[in-house]
């Protein structure tokens, strides 16, 4: 049986969830596939599946040679563009494509598309869910977790994909009949350079949308708004408030549809501001993506959020623990922060080159702050004479220092602000490590009171 790849010759840069998936998926399509990657072989969990489907792996560095004979190159997110390798690729005149673009190549299936700074989990799970409510074969794959090359094979009816600003590189086929763009702030500047640069990424989005294709905007964020207005199709826009003609928002704590003659309910949601936002951005694509009003409702009703996105993780002696270890840049945080009161915030990492002063502008819904990771010191010095700053060596410690600071009917909340990379694997490791630490002084209460 021919596959679409037949006689290439494939090298993929980066051997993580991403590259591996496309190696596999490549060489399941006939290809012959080489993975090139920086890591030592000892670090790295996909070695031995890669070489099970006949994937040829280098580890240790990339090398000129590495593409000897290569007709293709496909990276990962996680290759920067100014990489060394991909430089080396572009010298040898090789197309490079990213994870997306093989997906779009390889589908046969409509897909919606979601990107912005924060709620793309929420709002991919949201249209997901709100589809599956309606009847239809949808699955939910890219940055969420699940590739779209994967998923492009497995013969959905409908994609719902997940994309960050380093998935939308390097592609030219990608072309979503439904776009999202949830919102716009500051995040991995340290990568693109630039706010505007970093916002350029997310727009790749709708650049190949057209007459027949809907993009979905945030009313509310000028950023995001000013960029979605440039799409070149259909625009319709949501809002976590009251929504004009042609939009998807809020009667109190109702959602409501404008985008046909008359309005239509879509059911109550509770939450943060974030999440009103993830779901009427969510309802939204699903409605103009011809979802019924029930289906949305349903969906709605239905989901449930993924981990570390503002869960309770314990209560010690009157103080809930919040883990939102995916606020992962300041714009999370803030949101993080608007939900709670009198709390103590654990925050840092990673910065990423973005500013953690606006951090501070929250302060009256702070009680303190502790602070970790590399981000600490830049912390101390935004919080400086605003609120106390405590500084933990680890989030075991931090969360000991938190309880001690809070006062029963609070909140400690861990909203870092930052990536992880600097003290976890991730910030998944972050929020389970966060929320066993809590879970364990909890027990630690329960025994000393009996």
């Amino acid at each position: 049986m021919s596959g679409r790849f037949d006689g290439e010759r494939v090298v993929v840069v980066g051997a993580g969830v991403a590259g591996s998936s496309a190696a596999r998926v490549l060489a399941a399509e006939g290809a012959t596939v080489r993975v090139t990657e920086a890591r030592p072989a000892s670090d790295l969990s996909t070695v031995a599946a890669l070489r099970d489907a006949g994937v040829e792996i280098l580890t240790g560095g990339h090398e000129p040679e590495h593409l000897q004979g290569a007709t293709l190159v496909v990276t990962g997110p996680g290759v920067p563009e100014t990489a060394p390798v991909i430089a080396w690729a572009r010298e040898r005149g090789l197309p490079i494509w990213s994870e997306m673009e093989l997906g779009a190549r390889l589908t046969d299936a409509p897909y919606l598309a979601v990107t912005g700074t924060n709620g793309k989990t929420t709002t991919t799970g949201m249209i997901e869910a709100c589809l599956r409510a309606d009847g239809v074969d949808a699955v939910a794959c890219g940055n969420i977790g699940h590739p779209f090359p994967e998923a492009a094979r497995e013969g959905h009816e409908v994609l719902v994909v997940e994309c960050s600003s380093f998935q939308l590189r390097m592609q030219g086929s990608f072309h979503p009949r439904i776009s999202v763009l949830l919102n716009l702030a500051p995040d991995h500047l340290d990568e693109h350079g630039s706010f505007e640069a970093y916002a350029d990424a997310k727009a790749r989005i709708f650049a190949l949308q057209g007459p027949g294709d809907t993009h979905v905007g945030n009313r509310d964020d000028p950023a995001a708004s000013a960029r979605s207005a440039d799409a070149p199709c259909d625009v319709v826009w949501f809002r976590a408030g009251a929504p004009g003609a042609g939009e998807v928002g809020y009667d109190h704590e109702d959602l409501v549809s404008n985008l046909a003659s008359e309005r239509v309910p879509l059911g109550r949601i509770e939450g943060t501001a974030g999440k009103l936002a993830d779901a009427a951005a969510a309802a939204a694509a699903a409605l103009t993506f011809g979802v019924t009003a029930r289906g949305v409702r349903d969906g709605l009703e239905g989901y449930d959020s993924a981990p570390h996105r503002g869960q309770i993780a314990a209560v010690v002696e009157g103080v809930t623990f919040i883990d939102d270890s995916k606020a992962t840049n300041v714009h999370a945080a803030l949101a993080a922060i608007d939900g709670v009161e009198d709390a103590v915030l654990i925050a840092g990492g990673m910065a990423k080159g973005v500013d953690l002063s606006p951090l501070a502008t929250r302060a009256g819904r702070l009680r303190a702050v502790v602070a970790i990771g590399e981000g600490a010191a830049e912390l101390v010095r935004v919080f400086d004479g605003v609120r106390p700053v405590h500084v933990a060596s680890s989030i075991e410690h931090a969360v000991g220092t938190a309880f001690e600071l809070a006062r029963p009917g609070g909140r400690v909340l861990l909203a870092p602000a930052c990536a992880s990379w600097d003290q976890f694997r991730d910030y998944a490791e972050r929020g389970d490590r966060f929320a066993a630490a809590a879970r364990g002084l909890e027990q630690e209460v329960s025994a000393g009171g009996q």
